[in-house]
């Protein structure tokens, strides 16, 4: 049974007002929700990952959680206090936001370009920045409409050994990597722009619900 406080619940019901195709990814989405919360609580580190719109998805999530999305994210006092006398320091604590530690992976191009150069095996980029980064209780969400993306599937082994916890959102049909996933969300849709389109509902909602979780005013 999925519990909501009263903010997430009203998130969630505008989600299902908008999109009630997706109600079925409700209890997915608590899962999620309830991980992401442990993950963060514990001050670590969200990764995601995906190829081509994907991949745009994956980078566009990162956004809405390391800054300010709807709700005014405030500094706490304590950081407010460290900055005091530094260069920059009053205009820092002016106009920084809190914000949720999230990484997107392939974006360096010199690691990636160096990966597929000197490494015989294809599409093992994912998996060998996660390596070197990964610690035990982070997270990552690959994202693929197949749900067989042989990069993501690689990364999401590596997110296993390492000892975080993994998480998929994926096509209706789910492929290997929602078999594999701790998480699996596996949207609607008879084409890769139609379940593209749920995925974007549903990763803005899992936005909406972090923040909510951590911050309660709205901008």
């Amino acid at each position: 049974m999925c519990y909501w406080t009263q903010d997430e619940r009203a998130i969630v019901d505008a989600l299902l007002e908008r999109r009630p195709d997706l109600s079925n990814c409700l209890e997915d989405i608590h899962k999620f929700h309830i991980a992401l919360t442990e993950c963060f609580d514990k001050r670590h580190c969200f990764f995601t990952c995906g190829n081509g719109g994907s991949h745009a998805d994956a980078l566009h999530i990162v956004g809405e959680l390391c800054k300010s999305f709807e709700r005014k994210r405030p500094l706490d006092s304590a950081f407010r206090t460290a900055l005091a006398g530094l260069p920059c320091g009053s205009d820092l604590a002016e106009h920084l936001e809190a914000g949720l530690p999230a990484i997107t992976l392939g974006l360096n191009g010199a690691l990636k370009t160096a990966i597929e150069n000197d490494c015989p095996l294809p599409n093992i980029a994912f998996a060998q920045e996660l390596n070197a980064l990964m610690v035990p209780g982070d997270m990552l969400l690959a994202i693929s409409t197949s749900g067989n993306a042989r990069n993501c599937m690689m990364a999401l082994s590596v997110a296993k050994a390492r000892g975080g916890v993994t998480a998929v959102l994926t096509g209706p049909k789910g492929g290997e990597m929602a078999g594999f996933a701790d998480i699996a969300i596996k949207a609607p849709g008879n084409s890769t722009k139609v379940i593209q389109e749920a995925h974007a509902a549903i990763w803005h909602t899992l936005c909406l619900l972090i923040e909510a979780r951590y911050f309660s005013e709205m901008r």
